[in-house]
């Protein structure tokens, strides 16, 4: 192994590598496991720092390190503002201006007060560290809520609040931080205010600025297609250290605000920018949690005492619900909502980021207990994400807030097969869903008492009336093989392509009309088309649902219906699977069989089962 200069050190490039393994072997551990992948990337950091002693960010990356922190976060929170489209809003935004206008400053005062008289801090560093404690964390939020499946509204609220009071509490920090360096350095107060007031414009002018101006280079094509995307990040580090030159750490509220305009611009290429953001966001969260793990000092925490304890119960169990119940009372929000806010406010990246930079400055400036900022921003941190990363869900899940319990599945085209399968598959207690641009053929689905909905799957209508956290599968499958290519192809990075699945299109096997992986979904139904699936119907074929036991087998299952279609399997925790090209079939007691059978065999009465 390369070593640096110390004994020991890996050497730069070998270090990133360590940390790009960590942190995304720990997301796609934490996605097999279906646990809470924050949680493993904070072990593995641990572990791979602090305990065993293998990987320490700061002898090993250097001085890149500090600067790889603040320029991951920045983009963390830019494309946490693209998520930000007002459209989004809807029935939340009355909840969302209150969790940020009445909120925020609330969470800073009961923040603030925790730290007094529960950790014991000086009033410096508690006002200090009690306006970084407003920042929620999008971090955190946004990979709880992919594995909880929220309800619409209470994700929006998490989302909204995560993202846009990130920038707010780490410039409640720099706020305070200037009283406590005026009361210190008896510097003029009005000049330390005029210096922030002039931040906080500047931040704001840039932000928008970048914004505008990536939005009118790219609607007029003064940027080719290749070159958007990295454009996109040049301009997000321009604004970003533009704005820290004027004041300190304003640069998060800059790229944020930056990521919000263009969010709303209806930008054509957008799509494709905000799932390469995404991408790299994953990458940065994933890296930048290993790292400050890492980096964790052993000698630092065991300068805490047992206060730090009921600090950490006082921020969640009082501070926290304190806030929400306080900003949402009077409001419309059905109180299990507030209830589920109140109690999921998990602090990631953004908030050790800045506690251990304000740390250092308040040691400098001869405030003595600022160097226990940064050992509380990781208690917290640390005992929040281990809370909300394992209770979130069943939390959810008991007061109804849940999606959907079991993972559904969306059709789109309402044909005389969709709607048997769907009847079928509702009968499975598996919640389904029809869709179709043409209400006339949603008739039949709306007569069988199935849930439907008239639209567009991909207009913005959709987004807005659909639960789409509610589904896992979606089955394209209208008599438009085109529009069922671009459903698939769209819906693909949303739901995972191994999610999306297409029925066989006309004259798919000839040279001049097949396709390229890139596009469509996975193959259903065998090599059926539309006219070919629906002919089987108009022949009286069926859908039926079979369960496999000890005593009747699949072989049995297969011997009594040879001719049968196997279309899905239900397995015993009620989660279906669709069946397409080599996928393999449970044949587990429990699992149920989901297929179309010929009259012939459907009258033989039913399986043993």
């Amino acid at each position: 192994m390369a070593t640096g200069g110390a004994e020991g050190a890996l050497d730069p490039v070998t270090a990133i590598a360590l940390v790009g393994a960590l942190g995304v072997g720990s997301q796609w551990l934490a996605w097999k496991l279906r646990m809470p992948a924050i949680v493993l990337m904070l072990v593995a950091g641990i572990v791979a720092g602090p305990v065993l002693g293998i990987f320490d960010p700061a002898r090993d990356i250097g001085p890149l390190y500090a600067p790889m922190i603040s320029i991951a976060v920045a983009i963390i929170l830019f494309e946490g503002g693209l998520t930000l489209n007002f459209h989004t809003l809807r029935d939340a935004a009355e909840g969302v201006k209150r969790l940020v206008f009445i909120g925020a400053p609330l969470g800073w005062l009961l923040s603030t007060l925790a730290l007094r008289y529960g950790a014991g801090t000086s009033w410096e560093s508690a006002a200090v560290f009690g306006g970084i404690m407003i920042v929620t964390g999008p971090t955190v939020i946004a990979p709880l809520l992919r594995s909880a499946r929220l309800a619409r509204r209470p994700a929006a609220l998490l989302q909204w609040e995560a993202i846009l009071n990130d920038p707010i509490g780490a410039l409640a920090a720099v706020l305070a931080f200037e009283v406590v360096l005026v009361l210190r350095t008896a510097e003029q107060v009005g000049e330390a205010a005029w210096s922030l007031i002039l931040g906080l414009v500047v931040a704001c002018v840039l932000g928008a600025a970048g914004g505008y101006g990536i939005v009118w280079a790219f609607k007029r094509a003064k940027v080719p297609e290749f070159m958007k995307v990295p454009a996109l990040f040049v301009a997000i580090l321009a604004v970003f250290a533009a704005s820290n030159l004027v004041l300190h750490e304003s640069g998060l509220l800059a790229v944020t605000l930056m990521g919000i305009v263009i969010a709303n611009a209806d930008l054509p290429s957008f799509e494709e920018m905000r799932r390469f953001k995404e991408h790299a966001t994953i990458l940065l969260v994933s890296g930048v949690f290993i790292l400050l793990a890492a980096s964790l000092d052993f000698a630092a925490l065991s300068q805490l005492t047992w206060r730090a304890g009921i600090f950490v119960v006082l921020v969640l169990s009082i501070a926290r619900p304190v806030t929400v119940f306080a900003a949402l009372a009077w409001t419309k929000l059905p109180w299990k909502e507030q209830v589920l806010v109140a109690f999921t406010g998990p602090r990631g990246v953004v908030l050790i980021a800045v506690a251990g930079l304000f740390g250092e400055r308040l040691v400098e400036l001869g405030v003595e207990d600022g160097a226990l900022i940064g050992p509380l921003a990781f208690i917290l941190v640390a005992a929040s994400v281990v809370v909300h990363g394992f209770t979130l869900k069943p939390f959810a899940r008991f007061l109804g807030l849940v999606a959907s319990e079991t993972p559904g599945v969306i059709l789109v085209g309402g044909s005389y097969w969709t709607t048997g399968l769907a009847q079928a598959l509702k009968k499975a207690d598996i919640p389904v869903l029809v869709t179709d641009p043409n209400r006339g053929h949603l008739r039949r689905a709306r007569e069988a008492g199935l849930e439907t909905f008239f639209g567009d799957i991909l207009s913005e209508g959709a987004e807005m009336r659909i639960e789409l956290n509610g589904y896992k599968l979606v089955v394209a499958a209208t008599d438009n093989d085109a529009y069922n290519t671009l459903v698939a192809t769209d819906l693909g990075p949303h739901f995972g392509r191994e999610n999306v699945y297409q029925i066989a299109r006309e004259k798919a096997g000839t040279a001049r009309h097949s396709l390229p992986a890139t596009l469509g979904g996975r193959k259903f139904a065998g090599e059926a088309t539309y006219n070919e699936l629906n002919r089987l119907m108009w022949n009286d074929w069926t859908f039926r649902v079979t369960g496999l036991t000890e005593e009747y087998t699949m072989e049995d299952w297969r011997a009594k219906r040879p001719e049968a279609r196997l279309l899905a399997w239900i397995d015993e925790g009620g989660e279906i699977h669709f069946v397409s090209e080599d996928d393999e079939v449970s044949t587990a007691p429990g699992v149920r069989l989901v297929s179309m059978l010929p009259p012939e065999e459907a009258e033989r009465g039913q399986d043993a089962a």
